[in-house]
Order: structure tokens, then C-alpha cells, then sequence
């Protein structure tokens, strides 16, 4: 059986079930670190987010670890250490612009998160 190439860059993580809703995971994927976030609730429908784990103004890999929320309406993480807020749509830093993390795609699969480096 052939797999396409498109298929073949999608990497299991996790089940959903194993991510806490509204926090996240981090995940080792090809040598990099990423932060896989389930944001929903009872009234919503699971969201899934994942973004760069590495802080830029700490210079550590905690993104994960960060508070979830909604600045200015705006889906975020506040990094644990400064606390500096990351769009969880886009990477970009919303206390500075200039800073960003990288975004990755990221599905749910058969109950399994998935992500595509």
C-alpha cells in the first residue's frame, strides 16, 4: 500500500483524550519541540492549536506550560516565565510584534492528534 506524500508528513502525537482541555502538551517532532493546545469546553467543539515551544524571551522550551486565554479577543498562551502572550492562531507575540514562534498544522485523526512538522 502506496501512501501519499501529503499523508505521509502527518506525525501521531497523542490521543485527544490525553490533552486536559484548555491546556497543552509538548511533543519532540523531528528534533523539534512543539506545543500541541486542545482549547474548548462543554459549549464549544475541541479546538486544536500547535505552535513553537521555544520561549524567544526566556530562551527555554515552556510555551506548553503557559496560561490559555483570550486577550483582546485574541486566542493566546502567556509564556510561564516573562509572560509574554503568543497568538495561538498565528505565533506572533502580542506584546511585541517584531517576535513570533513558528505555527504548525495540526488535525485530529481517529481520536489521535496529529501534526505536520
Amino acid at each position: 500500500m502506496k501512501t501519499s506524500p501529503a499523508a505521509a508528513q502527518w506525525i501521531d502525537i497523542c490521543a485527544l483524550d490525553d490533552i486536559v482541555p484548555d491546556t497543552g502538551v509538548a511533543a519532540l517532532v523531528n528534533g523539534v519541540q512543539i506545543a500541541i493546545f486542545r482549547v474548548g469546553g462543554s459549549d464549544a467543539p475541541d479546538a486544536l492549536y500547535a505552535i513553537g515551544n521555544f520561549d524567544p524571551f526566556s530562551d527555554a522550551n515552556v510555551i506548553a506550560r503557559g496560561i490559555v486565554g483570550d486577550l483582546g479577543g485574541e486566542l493566546v498562551v502567556a509564556s510561564p516565565v516573562y509572560k509574554q502572550h503568543f497568538s495561538l492562531k498565528t505565533g506572533i507575540c502580542l506584546e511585541d510584534a517584531e517576535v513570533s514562534v513558528p505555527t504548525y498544522a495540526v488535525r485530529l485523526c481517529d481520536g489521535i492528534v496529529q501534526v505536520a512538522p
